[in-house]
């Protein structure tokens, strides 16, 4: 009984190592691969406002200077009054890659 407990106890041990070993080797192959694949990748957050001064902030992914996506970042929201001007100059509000 003792040697059956010690037998399935190093079973388990060798599998546990087995899959560690894998998922770390196809974990680093991604990363590789996705790293040379995207040179100019990079991500950023910015507030977004409409016409009511309502901003949410977003996480800008870029690639290439080219929007790759926008997504908004959760409860990271603002309301402000109407007499409130953003600070920032138009191209800084439009602009977001490149």
């Amino acid at each position: 009984m003792k040697k059956l407990i010690i037998l399935t106890l190093l079973t388990l041990i060798l599998i546990f190592l087995f899959l560690f070993t894998l998922n770390k080797t196809i974990t680093g192959n991604i990363i590789s691969e996705s790293t040379e694949k995207r040179t100019n990748f990079y991500s950023y957050t910015k507030a977004i406002c409409n016409e009511t001064n309502y901003c949410q902030d977003y996480e800008i992914i870029c690639e290439n200077n080219k929007t790759i996506s926008i997504n908004p970042v959760t409860e990271a929201v603002a309301q402000f009054d109407k007499d409130w001007r953003d600070a920032r100059s138009q191209e800084q509000i439009n602009k977001l890659c490149g």
